[in-house]
């Protein structure tokens, strides 16, 4: 990876990769608007837990509240073209009535050395105009927990990763519980993690009122 942010936590991952992108990032577009951009970005989170003082600070709620209900609601995402949310996509994938989230821990109690307890969410028969960008999920046991690793093809970490990040921190919460094990790490490997120029200067705010 060309850029690694280590944290302890799941806010601070988000406030140490958008900073980085500030002070690094390139001109570049998604879907035609403007951002700033790193590519190849590895984020390393050794203590993930979805409730976050520096995410409940700072993140509008209702951001939160729009990512939590696309990793819990199956209704259609309206806001993104009406795909299926995150929670079709994990529970009952392409409307198949597969579990994956349960598929992965069954794997894992029957097998803790499984290096194949795995969840895609890209449905390439339905996704036409729109991939998920949280596009495969990879659970594995090591000490000291149950360790995730996510890649990510695009995360806005102006308005968004962080919910990202507080949803997959609860979702491998969720996957150690069911396998009976502790919490290890969260790492996420983004090919494009970005900035909209048209939130710079907000996040830029949020970054300078935690400082």
């Amino acid at each position: 990876m060309r850029t690694a942010v280590d944290a302890s936590t799941i806010g601070e991952a988000w406030f140490g990769v958008a900073r980085r992108i500030l002070a690094d990032g390139v001109a570049s577009t998604y879907d035609g608007r403007a951002t700033r951009e790193l590519l190849l970005v590895a984020l390393r989170v050794s203590s993930p837990d979805p409730s976050d003082a520096l995410i409940e600070r700072w993140a509008p709620p209702e951001r939160r509240a729009w990512m939590r209900a696309n990793f819990s609601s199956r209704a259609r995402v309206a806001e993104l073209g009406d795909a299926d949310s995150y929670a079709t996509r994990l529970f009952d994938y392409a409307g198949t009535g597969l579990d994956q989230v349960r598929g992965v821990i069954d794997r894992l109690r029957a097998d803790p050395a499984s290096r194949r307890a795995a969840i895609t969410t890209f449905q390439p028969l339905s996704d036409t105009a729109y991939v998920p960008c949280v596009s495969l999920l990879d659970f594995f046991l090591e000490r000291p927990g149950l360790s995730l690793v996510a890649y990510c093809h695009s995360i806005d970490f102006g308005t968004k990763g962080f919910a990202n990040l507080v949803e997959l921190a609860q979702l491998q919460r969720a996957v150690a519980d069911g396998v009976g094990s502790p919490v290890g790490e969260l790492t996420m490997l983004v090919k494009s993690a970005h900035v909209y120029d048209v939130d710079r200067e907000s996040i830029r705010s949020v970054l300078e009122g935690d400082a």
